[in-house]
């Protein structure tokens, strides 16, 4: 019993080691099994982050390629700009040293033609030099010949070789002055227009044009019925003491005085204030303050006149004259105040006669007084120029003066440097742009040219025509145009303007690019 006890022991002692060793090789088949998997997975998985890796190598390279094409091509870019901007002002540079070569070769010219003047100069007193020895020679020869042929006084023989000597020396004088005159013929033309041109570019002008009506704005239309009193008799007395044609109608809070005279229309204009400040508005009362404002207008002309004679440095003008100064206050020619047309003939006068270094308070004098002729109280049948030279005669002015007042329009010859000086000078003041009203509509629809010709370029926002079309500003958008662009499209309209349009001087094209940035903090 005990034995086989022990026997079935020692059998499940065996059968358990035995299961345990298969177990044991069993459990290893499957590690390995395993672990192969494994492997292979492992592998799958090296070889796929490979491929990634491969890929995204690739998709770098190709980064990195268009990065480097980029930026090749905007250094290229910005290399071509600074190449044409280089271009641009070796071409700047290369046009002032022409105009600097060209300046250099006329100072030369100029240089070598005085040179040449002097010599000829010196050959023509050598020559008359010769002529003298000669001169003396035959003179001592003639003197002994005719003492002993014709039997002449020595006296006499000296008066016939002075008489020679001189008809000599009267001819090479004039072959002389010939040279200069012709010489000087070559080049004033080119020094007067230099002259001229510095003259309009250094005098500042204002444009004033007179109008035949004056507006004259009232607090509230009650005062209208005021005015015009019972069955209209107070309108009628302003009328006829004043000249003036008194205009009302239904335009709020003003009254309308139209009459061809200045300075009626400023009488009636002055005595109608007074009249409805003070409130009194009757035949009698009208007739008294239309007197008392003719006397004050009469100082305020004579003060005028005196007040001109002292901003222009003139000094002396007889008291008929200066009371005519201040009557050009109230006068017009052709739209343009007379005064103040006047004052700028005065100013280009006194800057020509300084550039040709003649009298400036005689030019000056002179250009003021030149329309004298037109302010006179009886105004008779004669042109404003002879009629102003005789005034001006008649308070003995300097001559030149007066034949400068009186050849300004060619009536008189000029016998006087001042008169053509004054002639050119009336001339500027009165054909520059809307100086004069005969030529205003055609000079506002120039302006209007311009500027819609500048209007026609892509990214412009406005324009402006300015200084009396003298400048023409394109303001631009900035962001449809840059810097560069900005600086072709000056270029574009100054060369449209130059090949399309008429106009005097020059046009100066500023276009303008504003960059603003513009945030709110709330």
């Amino acid at each position: 019993m005990e034995d086989s006890l022990i026997i079935m022991i020692a059998v499940g002692v065996l059968a358990l080691v035995a299961g345990g060793i298969v177990s044991w090789f069993i459990l290893k088949k499957g590690l390995k099994s395993r672990e192969l998997v494994a492997i292979e997975r492992a592998k799958a998985i090296v070889k796929d982050a490979e491929n990634d890796a491969e890929v995204m190598k690739k998709n770098k390279i190709l980064e990195a390629k268009e990065k480097f094409l980029q930026l090749k091509s905007e250094h290229e870019r910005h290399i071509s700009e600074k190449e044409k901007a280089a271009v641009l002002a070796e071409n700047r540079i290369k046009q002032k040293e022409q105009a600097l070569a060209q300046k250099t070769e006329q100072t030369q010219r100029k240089q070598q033609e005085f040179d040449t003047l002097q010599s000829n100069l010196k050959n023509q007193l050598s020559i008359l030099d010769g002529k003298k020895e000669e001169l003396a020679k035959m003179h001592s020869r003639q003197v002994e010949q005719l003492e002993k042929i014709s039997g002449l006084s020595v006296e006499q023989a000296k008066g016939q070789l002075v008489e020679a000597l001189k008809e000599e020396a009267k001819t090479n004088a004039l072959s002389y002055i010939k040279d200069i005159m012709e010489e000087a013929k070559l080049t004033a033309n080119k020094e007067a227009k230099k002259i001229v041109i510095q003259t309009i570019q250094r005098v500042a002008t204002e444009h004033a044009i007179e109008n035949a009506v004056t507006v004259f704005h009232i607090e509230n239309d009650d005062v209208k019925g005021r005015v015009i009193g019972r069955e209209g008799r107070n309108i009628r007395a302003l009328e006829a003491a004043t000249g003036v044609e008194i205009i009302v109608d239904d335009t709020p809070e003003s009254i309308i005085l139209s009459c061809f005279d200045p300075v009626r229309r400023e009488l009636a204009r002055l005595a109608l204030h007074q009249l409805v400040t003070d409130g009194r508005i009757h035949p009698a009362r009208i007739e008294e303050v239309v007197a008392k404002v003719k006397r004050q207008l009469e100082d305020e002309i004579v003060e005028v006149g005196k007040r001109t004679t002292i901003d222009l440095g003139i000094h002396g003008l007889a008291p008929e004259m200066i009371r005519m100064v201040g009557r050009m206050k109230y006068r017009s020619s052709y739209g343009q105040n007379l005064l103040q047309h006047s004052r700028e003939v005065a100013n280009l006068c006194a800057l020509m006669a300084t550039e040709l270094g003649l009298n400036v308070k005689l030019a000056k004098r002179a250009g003021l007084l030149h329309d004298i002729g037109k302010v006179p109280d009886d105004e008779p049948e004669l042109p404003h120029a002879i009629l102003g030279m005789k005034i001006a005669e008649r308070n003995k002015e300097n001559p030149e003066v007066c034949n400068a007042i009186g050849a300004h329009h060619d009536e008189i010859e000029m016998t006087s440097i001042l008169s053509p000086i004054v002639q050119v000078c009336d001339a500027i003041s009165g054909a520059r742009p809307g100086a004069r009203r005969e030529v205003l509509e055609s000079y506002i629809k120039r302006l209007k040219d311009m500027e819609a010709l500048a209007m026609g370029y892509q990214g412009v926002d406005k324009t402006f025509a300015i200084q009396a079309g003298r400048e023409l500003r394109v303001i631009v958008l900035s962001e449809k145009v840059n810097d560069k662009q900005a600086e072709m499209l000056s270029f574009d309209i100054a060369n449209k303007i130059q090949n399309e349009m008429t106009y005097p001087g020059q046009v100066k094209v500023t276009v303008i690019r504003e960059t603003r940035s513009v945030n709110y903090a709330k």
